[in-house]
Formats: structure tokens, sequence, C-alpha cells
């Protein structure tokens, strides 16, 4: 692809004239899409979430399902079924949703933890096994999972296994007023979702995928990587720690995002704005008042405080030549001089972190 950053700058403004919400949301949700991982949306009901889902997949050309978890959900219901053909003398596999690019798992939470175990090798492994067969998934493979924060009755909270398959848990909150209006007027005639246009083919979308692993990431931002994340391990608040999962997740996550900024190479600032979406669900903090978003944002600035910034003056890898080259052209500014302290402010594909 000649011009990602174009490309992607392109995908995001289409997903924001439907979806009104924090437009870092929208990076976030770019930036898990680009690493093959899964999102789990954390939010009250009628926020958008089903809506950016559906979305994200009439942006790439991607097909999608829609799970609704309920308690009497069978892991069967998910991954599907073998039926005995009786004109053929055979079984016949009738697949289930998860056979799709875009899985959106709907109060996933209210599922019992046997249907939730079914999503398991498939978020991790991109397979599922049925009748000791092995069946593959697409290569576009997403689960977009929701759950409601505040009404706990009836549901069942996802095992400790089932979080760290997440790749990062966002929430995208309240519209603004503004935003909120604009929801309204949109909304007079129809639904904007309808008159939504594919701006990506999923060909597309698999070659920015690859594009990301060609981000340069120098030494030290790896081992600033691993001291953070393991840091987590270490911390008198924290009864569990990110798992190297966790620390491969975020390696991933800061590479996707320099390519949606624009940014010529990872910097900690880019790292540190990362570690809430991409850690949080990942640490059991002993202090019940960390499970909320709020309180975990001193727990970070301190933890921040704590750990050396990286030499940004030492050899990074070398860019490769074809089209990061482009990538660089569009960027907005290297912030390698920002302190450890400091937070990026991610509003657009555009904007420095």
């Amino acid at each position: 692809m000649s011009n990602p950053v174009a490309a992607l700058q392109q995908l995001h403004k289409n997903l924001s004239s439907v979806v009104m919400c924090q437009p870092q949301s929208l990076l976030l949700t770019l930036t898990t899409l680009l690493c093959r991982g899964h999102l789990l949306l954390e939010d009250v009901p009628g926020l958008g979430k089903t809506t950016l889902a559906r979305a994200l997949a009439k942006s790439v050309q991607v097909d999608m399902k829609r799970l609704q978890c309920t308690p009497d959900l069978m892991p069967s219901d998910i991954t599907g079924v073998s039926v005995y053909n009786q004109s053929e003398h055979r079984f016949e596999l009738i697949k289930g949703p998860v056979f799709t690019n875009l899985l959106l798992a709907d109060e996933i939470n209210r599922a019992t933890p046997r249907t939730q175990s079914a999503l398991l090798e498939a978020m991790a492994e991109g397979t599922v096994s049925l009748d000791r067969d092995i069946h593959a998934l697409p290569k576009v493979f997403m689960v977009i999972a929701t759950q409601n924060p505040v009404e706990f009755s009836g549901t069942y909270p996802l095992p400790e296994a089932q979080l760290d398959r997440f790749f990062m848990r966002l929430s995208l909150g309240y519209p603004s007023e503004a935003q909120e209006l604009e929801i309204l007027k949109s909304q007079l005639n129809g639904h904007p979702l309808d008159a939504l246009q594919p701006v990506m083919s999923e060909k597309a979308l698999q070659a920015l995928q690859a594009h990301c692993d060609k981000i340069p990431l120098g030494e030290g931002l790896l081992e600033y990587i691993n001291q953070l994340v393991r840091a987590t391990r270490e911390h008198p608040q924290v009864t569990l720690g990110a798992s190297p999962r966790g620390a491969l997740a975020l390696m991933r996550a800061a590479r996707a995002l320099t390519l949606l900024t624009g940014k010529k190479q990872v910097t900690p600032a880019t790292v540190q704005t990362l570690a809430e979406p991409v850690l949080s669900h990942r640490i059991i903090f002993r202090d019940p008042a960390l499970q909320k978003a709020e309180a975990r944002a001193e727990f970070w600035s301190k933890l921040f405080a704590d750990l050396p910034l990286p030499d940004q003056t030492a050899a990074t890898p070398k860019q490769p030549n074809d089209d990061t080259k482009q990538t660089s052209e569009h960027s907005s500014g290297q912030a390698s001089g920002q302190t450890s302290g400091q937070t990026a402010n991610t509003n657009g594909p555009t904007e420095t972190v």
C-alpha cells in the first residue's frame, strides 16, 4: 500500500461519521484491529457499541455476525454442530456464528463460563476444534464483546484466562453535548449507518496489518516495555500482574498506534498511552477502588515516574524502504522529549502521540 496513513485516516473519518464518542476510543479500536486483537467494550447500554461493530464491518467490507449471550446459550450455539445427513449417510458440519470476520458477542458476561470458554481457542489460536477436527477461522478475525459494568444480576464474571485473551478493554463513554445533538440530527430521517460506504477492502486491511510489523522498535523501547510489565507484578497494590501476553500486546499496540498517528518511531509516550487499555484488565488489584479507571490514573502515573526512560538516541532498526517512507512523510513530529509523566492526547489519527 503506497500510503497507509492516508488509508487509515479515511477509515477513521468514516467511523467518526457514524459513531459519536471520544476520538481516542475510535483510534484505539483501530489499533486493536491492526494488531489482529480482540476488544472488550465495557459500557452502559445505549452508547453505540453495536453501532461501532457494524460500522467497522461495513467500512472494511468484512462479514459480521452478532451473538446475544444469555444463560441458556450453549457452546455449540457459538462453534456449530454436526448433523447427520440421512440421504448421504454422513455427518455435515453446520458452522456457528464464530466462523466470520467480526463477531459481536453482546453482553458476554451473561453467558455461562462453559459457553464463554467456547471462544478461548478461537481468540487465542484462530481455530475451532469440532468432532476431533480443527477448523481454521478467516485470517481477518476479531471478537468485539460487550458487558455492562453496572448491572451484575444474572451475570458470570469473565475469568482471568478469558480477560487475558482480549487485546484491549475500552469504554466509549457518554458523548459530549455537541455530539449528542449531532446524533439527534443525524437520525431525523433514518440511520446514518444505512448510508455508510466501505472505504477499504479486506485485502487492504491485511496489508495494513502486515505493515505494522515493519514499524521500527529499538532495543531501548523493548526494555522499557519489559520493565513496565514486570513492574506491575512487583507492585505492592497488585495481586496478579500482567502476563507476557500483555507485554506482547503492548509492543504490538505501540507499533500500530505509531502507524495510525503517522509517527516515525515508537516513543515512551506512546507506550504510556496504551498501558491502561492494554494492561489494566489483565491485572488484579488488592484495592477494590482501583477497579475504576479514574482511580488507576494515579497508579499508572506513579509507575511511569519510577521507571527510567529509554535512551532515544540509541540506534533503532532501519525502516523498510517501501511504503514506510510514505508514513514518515505524514508524521506530525517526534515526541521523544516528553517526560515520563506525560500522557498522549490522541484525538485523531494525525495527532502526535
